[in-house]
Protein backbone atom coordinates (compact mmCIF):
# COMPACT_ATOMS: atom_id res chain seq x y z
CA UNK A 1 0.00 0.00 0.00
CA UNK A 2 1.20 3.51 -0.81
CA UNK A 3 1.81 5.69 2.23
CA UNK A 4 -0.69 8.52 1.99
CA UNK A 5 1.76 10.86 3.73
CA UNK A 6 4.06 10.65 0.70
CA UNK A 7 1.28 11.70 -1.66
CA UNK A 8 0.12 14.50 0.63
CA UNK A 9 3.66 15.77 1.19
CA UNK A 10 4.40 15.94 -2.51
CA UNK A 11 1.09 17.33 -3.65
CA UNK A 12 0.67 20.18 -1.19
CA UNK A 13 1.92 21.58 2.08
CA UNK A 14 -1.54 21.42 3.59
CA UNK A 15 -2.99 18.01 4.47
CA UNK A 16 -6.66 17.35 5.00
CA UNK A 17 -8.32 14.84 7.24
CA UNK A 18 -11.83 13.57 6.89
CA UNK A 19 -12.45 14.22 10.60
CA UNK A 20 -11.61 17.90 10.25
CA UNK A 21 -13.81 18.30 7.19
CA UNK A 22 -17.11 16.59 7.89
CA UNK A 23 -20.49 17.63 6.60
CA UNK A 24 -23.51 17.54 8.89
CA UNK A 25 -26.92 18.37 7.53
CA UNK A 26 -28.84 21.31 8.96
CA UNK A 27 -31.83 19.22 10.01
CA UNK A 28 -31.75 17.55 13.41
CA UNK A 29 -32.54 14.06 12.10
CA UNK A 30 -29.11 13.94 10.44
CA UNK A 31 -27.37 15.36 13.48
CA UNK A 32 -27.85 12.05 15.32
CA UNK A 33 -26.02 10.06 12.64
CA UNK A 34 -22.25 10.26 12.11
CA UNK A 35 -21.16 13.07 9.81
CA UNK A 36 -20.45 12.24 6.19
CA UNK A 37 -16.77 12.74 5.23
CA UNK A 38 -16.37 15.43 2.61
CA UNK A 39 -14.48 13.07 0.32
CA UNK A 40 -17.57 10.88 -0.09
CA UNK A 41 -19.40 13.80 -1.73
CA UNK A 42 -17.02 13.81 -4.70
CA UNK A 43 -16.69 11.43 -7.60
CA UNK A 44 -18.65 9.23 -9.89
CA UNK A 45 -18.62 7.52 -13.23
CA UNK A 46 -17.09 9.20 -16.26
CA UNK A 47 -16.51 8.50 -19.92
CA UNK A 48 -13.75 10.60 -21.47
CA UNK A 49 -11.16 10.41 -24.23
CA UNK A 50 -7.42 9.98 -23.63
CA UNK A 51 -5.07 12.36 -25.43
CA UNK A 52 -4.24 9.50 -27.85
CA UNK A 53 -7.88 9.17 -28.94
CA UNK A 54 -8.90 6.10 -26.91
CA UNK A 55 -12.12 6.34 -24.96
CA UNK A 56 -11.86 5.52 -21.25
CA UNK A 57 -14.28 5.20 -18.39
CA UNK A 58 -13.67 5.24 -14.67
CA UNK A 59 -13.92 1.42 -14.77
CA UNK A 60 -10.73 1.24 -16.87
CA UNK A 61 -8.78 2.51 -13.88
CA UNK A 62 -10.19 0.09 -11.33
CA UNK A 63 -7.50 -1.48 -9.17
CA UNK A 64 -5.16 1.52 -9.48
CA UNK A 65 -4.71 4.51 -7.30
CA UNK A 66 -5.68 7.67 -9.19
CA UNK A 67 -4.08 11.04 -8.57
CA UNK A 68 -5.89 13.59 -10.69
CA UNK A 69 -6.54 17.22 -11.31
CA UNK A 70 -9.05 19.20 -13.40
CA UNK A 71 -7.41 22.09 -15.25
CA UNK A 72 -6.39 23.43 -18.64
CA UNK A 73 -3.19 23.81 -20.63
CA UNK A 74 -3.46 27.58 -21.11
CA UNK A 75 -3.53 28.15 -17.35
CA UNK A 76 -0.71 30.56 -16.55
CA UNK A 77 0.38 29.20 -13.15
CA UNK A 78 -1.90 27.10 -10.97
CA UNK A 79 -2.47 24.07 -13.24
CA UNK A 80 1.17 23.50 -14.21
CA UNK A 81 2.17 23.96 -10.57
CA UNK A 82 -0.31 21.30 -9.44
CA UNK A 83 0.90 18.91 -12.11
CA UNK A 84 4.51 19.52 -11.05
CA UNK A 85 3.52 18.72 -7.45
CA UNK A 86 1.90 15.50 -8.66
CA UNK A 87 5.08 14.60 -10.58
CA UNK A 88 7.15 15.31 -7.46
CA UNK A 89 4.88 13.14 -5.30
CA UNK A 90 5.25 10.27 -7.76
CA UNK A 91 9.01 10.70 -7.86
CA UNK A 92 9.13 10.52 -4.05
CA UNK A 93 7.22 7.24 -4.17
CA UNK A 94 9.92 5.62 -6.30
CA UNK A 95 8.91 2.14 -7.55
CA UNK A 96 5.58 2.34 -5.69
CA UNK A 97 4.50 5.04 -8.15
CA UNK A 98 3.76 2.30 -10.69
CA UNK A 99 0.49 1.61 -8.88
CA UNK A 100 -0.62 5.25 -9.24
CA UNK A 101 -2.15 6.64 -12.42
CA UNK A 102 -1.79 10.43 -12.70
CA UNK A 103 -4.61 12.01 -14.69
CA UNK A 104 -5.20 15.52 -15.96
CA UNK A 105 -8.80 16.23 -16.97
CA UNK A 106 -9.21 19.31 -19.12
CA UNK A 107 -11.93 21.82 -18.39
CA UNK A 108 -11.25 23.65 -21.68
CA UNK A 109 -11.90 21.14 -24.48
CA UNK A 110 -12.26 23.90 -27.06
CA UNK A 111 -8.55 24.74 -26.92
CA UNK A 112 -7.14 21.60 -25.27
CA UNK A 113 -7.14 19.34 -28.30
CA UNK A 114 -5.62 15.83 -28.06
CA UNK A 115 -2.35 16.80 -29.79
CA UNK A 116 -1.79 19.71 -27.40
CA UNK A 117 -2.72 17.60 -24.37
CA UNK A 118 -0.29 14.87 -25.42
CA UNK A 119 2.54 17.39 -25.75
CA UNK A 120 1.62 19.08 -22.47
CA UNK A 121 1.75 15.79 -20.56
CA UNK A 122 5.37 15.20 -21.62
CA UNK A 123 6.38 18.05 -19.30
CA UNK A 124 5.23 16.12 -16.23
CA UNK A 125 6.15 12.51 -16.81
CA UNK A 126 5.68 9.54 -19.12
CA UNK A 127 2.82 8.07 -17.09
CA UNK A 128 0.65 11.19 -17.07
CA UNK A 129 -2.57 10.82 -19.03
CA UNK A 130 -4.74 13.71 -20.18
CA UNK A 131 -8.47 13.23 -20.62
CA UNK A 132 -10.89 15.33 -22.64
CA UNK A 133 -14.37 14.87 -24.02
CA UNK A 134 -17.45 16.52 -25.36
CA UNK A 135 -18.98 19.43 -23.49
CA UNK A 136 -21.64 17.08 -22.10
CA UNK A 137 -19.08 14.49 -20.95
CA UNK A 138 -16.94 17.12 -19.24
CA UNK A 139 -19.97 18.78 -17.69
CA UNK A 140 -20.98 15.42 -16.19
CA UNK A 141 -17.45 14.78 -14.87
CA UNK A 142 -17.06 18.25 -13.38
CA UNK A 143 -20.49 18.04 -11.76
CA UNK A 144 -19.85 14.63 -10.20
CA UNK A 145 -16.53 15.84 -8.78
CA UNK A 146 -18.05 19.22 -7.88
CA UNK A 147 -15.50 21.13 -9.91
CA UNK A 148 -16.49 24.70 -10.70
CA UNK A 149 -15.47 26.10 -14.10
CA UNK A 150 -16.31 29.40 -15.75
CA UNK A 151 -14.89 31.07 -18.83
CA UNK A 152 -13.55 34.57 -18.17
CA UNK A 153 -13.00 36.80 -21.22
CA UNK A 154 -9.90 38.89 -20.60
CA UNK A 155 -9.98 40.90 -23.83
CA UNK A 156 -13.38 41.95 -25.21
CA UNK A 157 -11.83 42.49 -28.65
CA UNK A 158 -10.39 38.97 -28.76
CA UNK A 159 -12.91 36.44 -27.37
CA UNK A 160 -10.45 33.57 -27.96
CA UNK A 161 -8.18 35.15 -25.35
CA UNK A 162 -9.73 33.91 -22.13
CA UNK A 163 -8.97 32.26 -18.82
CA UNK A 164 -11.01 29.59 -17.10
CA UNK A 165 -11.83 30.19 -13.47
CA UNK A 166 -12.03 26.78 -11.77
CA UNK A 167 -11.78 24.80 -8.57
CA UNK A 168 -8.24 23.81 -7.75
CA UNK A 169 -8.34 20.45 -5.98
CA UNK A 170 -6.10 17.43 -6.41
CA UNK A 171 -8.06 14.21 -5.93
CA UNK A 172 -6.62 10.92 -4.73
CA UNK A 173 -8.76 7.83 -5.41
CA UNK A 174 -8.23 4.43 -3.90
CA UNK A 175 -8.24 1.27 -6.04
CA UNK A 176 -11.99 0.80 -5.58
CA UNK A 177 -12.62 4.32 -6.94
CA UNK A 178 -13.32 5.85 -3.55
CA UNK A 179 -11.96 9.35 -3.00
CA UNK A 180 -9.59 9.09 -0.07
CA UNK A 181 -8.09 12.58 -0.03
CA UNK A 182 -8.75 16.05 -1.39
CA UNK A 183 -5.93 18.56 -1.43
CA UNK A 184 -6.86 22.18 -2.13
CA UNK A 185 -4.51 24.69 -3.71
Amino acid sequence: MIPIRHIKAGVAAVGLTAAALAVAGPDSSRAASPPLPVASLFGGAFTLTVHNGQQRTDKDYRGKYLLFYFGYTYCPTICPTHLQHMALALKKLGPKAKSVQPLFITIDPRRDRPKLLKEYMTHFGPNFVALTGTDDQLRAATQSFRVHRRKVITDKFSPDNYLVDHSSITFFNGPRRQITHLVPA
